[in-house]
């Protein structure tokens, strides 16, 4: 194997962390921003990019790092290095309500396709690179970017997904139809590609976007139930504007007990 070997459990039901092992010289690396806590005897370093080509110096240093960018990531991962003689443990945790799914490459072909926002952590070895579409109409119209992650090797990596996940299994020529914000990943032989919804109704009225993703198979789809982005646009839609208290919402008079306070601002 050319990535680090790591044992690891997923603790929790809806906001997960998952602890891992390593064995003296075993290290991880991860999204910055996603280390929860460590056992002593690790070291923690910061690097250019996933940490797969820096064996072959400051030019394979600076691809790596580039194609980090190309998907709207930081330059930088952390990596986290067991320096101690025993077994030690190091933790990482979710970003926001879901699951945890731990993805063997060595199961899936060495390749395992995601949206940019569901890495994690993985095995040190494990190339975290980009996945162009070939179709220009998935890019424009995809509505998660052009660009996906793609994760390459034979080690263990671990991605997230928001809200309750879905693990569909599609035999070959099998198609399913999902939101395109709802997609987390899929394996290598997975045919991806955007249909728009279609009728007039459906456009304007519908409320469910223009596009939807359509995954053919053969291969396995993980599917999340809340995306980062539906949930922040909740959150947003239901905000206060300007700054003040919201007393009106669950009321009995609503938006006018705001209107009669003269709380609303014109």
């Amino acid at each position: 194997m050319t990535a680090h070997e790591i044992d690891y459990h997923i603790y929790g039901e809806e906001m997960q962390y998952v602890e891992i092992e390593l064995d003296p010289q075993e290290a991880v690396v991860a999204e910055a921003g996603s280390f929860m806590m460590m056992d002593t005897g690790i070291h923690m370093d910061t690097i250019f990019g996933d940490g797969s080509n820096q064996t072959q110096g400051v030019m394979g240093k600076l691809f790596s790092a580039g194609k980090r960018l190309l998907t709207g990531e930081s330059l930088f991962m952390t990596v986290f290095l067991n320096q101690y003689h025993g077994k030690r443990k190091v933790s990482f945790a979710s970003p926001y309500p879901g699951k945890i799914v731990p993805i063997d490459l060595t199961k899936y072909g060495g390749r395992f396709i995601c949206q940019k926002d569901a890495f994690l952590c993985a095995a040190k070895g494990v190339s975290v690179g980009i996945e162009f579409s070939r179709k220009l109409g998935r890019g424009l119209f995809g509505g998660e970017g052009f660009i996906m992650q793609k994760l390459e090797g034979d080690g263990m990596a671990f991605v997230h997904a928001g809200g309750t996940l879905a693990r569909k299994e599609l035999q070959a020529g099998e198609v399913l139809k999902v939101d395109t914000g709802c997609i987390v990943g899929f394996t290598k032989d997975v045919h991806y590609d955007i249909e728009f919804v279609g009728g007039i109704k459906n456009t304007i009225f519908g409320g469910e976007g223009l596009f939807y993703a359509t995954l053919q198979g053969p291969g396995v789809v993980y599917i999340q139930s809340l995306p980062f982005s539906r949930l922040a646009g909740r959150i947003y839609a239901a905000a206060p504007q300007g700054g003040g208290q919201q007393r009106g919402e669950g009321s009995i008079l609503g938006g006018l007990g705001n209107l009669l306070d003269g709380d609303n601002r014109f």
